[in-house]
């Protein structure tokens, strides 16, 4: 079982920056992606960015050369850092972890941190 957590959301004016974070721990052998996901009132969850155990990241068009991916595998966490926040940026984002355990493989989501950007 693979508990997230997330923290580090908050109300940024536009142009602004947050940093999020997200903490994965329980019982598994590995972590094989760990990713961000945000979804806004009346819209479908969407992927923001994910990043592999081998580092590889991808990125939401939306937020490519704004936002960055960080992972620690030793501490089987992961950071998004956000740079020249948009209005259009204001959502839940969710962490989400894929992992390989003793049952087999397992997804598990965080309960959301609020990102609000506005004047």
């Amino acid at each position: 079982q693979v508990q997230v957590v997330e923290s580090g959301g908050g109300l940024v004016q536009p142009g602004g920056s947050l940093n999020l974070s997200c903490a994965a721990s329980g019982t598994f052998f590995s972590i094989y992606v760990m990713g961000w996901y945000r979804q806004a009132p009346g819209n479908q969850r969407e992927l923001v960015a994910m990043t592999s155990s081998a580092g590889s990241a991808t990125y939401a068009d939306a937020v490519k050369d704004r936002f960055t991916i960080a992972r620690d595998n030793d501490k089987n966490r992961v950071n998004l850092q956000m740079n020249n926040l948009k209005p259009a940026d204001t959502a839940a984002y969710y962490c989400n972890v894929g992992a390989n355990g003793p049952l087999g493989v397992t997804n598990a989501w965080g309960q959301g941190t609020q990102v609000t950007v506005s004047a």
